[in-house]
């Protein structure tokens, strides 16, 4: 069905605020001595189940932007800050810490708004997922290396 391109603006600029409210909700609603957090780091104060809502949360505003038209590229950077965001928010204490500092929803509401109004961030996530791999494969060969030494050496106590 065709929409004309005003409406699609309108639909995009209602989901754009109702995301910005969102993320505000998640990471920046309270304040105590002019310090600013959300539910986010009080939900991961809930173990594993906590920062898995919070997770779903920022999941649910990435597909919510990707149906919008929101390009490869800045879906991959939004999901990189929620992916980092949740895998070191379960590090028991320090993840705690973290989640009251990174404002990863925070960082993609201004991800969103250089890709929609000032055409920041286009393009094809090629380069940014190729690196990604290059990395893991790295961290994986030196893992495997760390674990043969190891097995070589609880061996050798044998």
């Amino acid at each position: 069905m065709y929409e004309p391109t005003n409406h699609k603006e309108e639909k995009r600029r209602k989901e754009f605020a109702w995301v910005e409210r969102f993320s505000s909700l998640l990471d920046d609603k309270f304040s105590i001595g002019g310090f600013r957090f959300g539910l986010d780091p009080l939900l991961n104060l809930i173990p594993y189940g906590g920062q898995a809502a919070s997770f779903g949360a920022s999941f649910l505003l990435v597909i919510v932007m990707l149906r919008n038209g929101a390009g490869s590229k800045v879906v991959v950077k939004m999901l990189l800050n929620i992916i980092i965001d949740a895998v070191l928010g379960v590090i028991p204490f320090f993840g705690q810490v973290f989640d009251f500092f990174n404002k990863a929803n925070t960082k993609n509401i201004k991800l969103l708004r250089e890709h929609y109004f000032e055409d920041k961030h286009q393009g094809s996530a090629k380069g940014i997922l190729i690196t990604l791999l290059i990395i893991l494969f790295i961290i994986s060969i030196v893992l495997f290396y760390l674990l043969w030494i190891l097995g070589k050496w609880l061996w050798s106590l044998i």
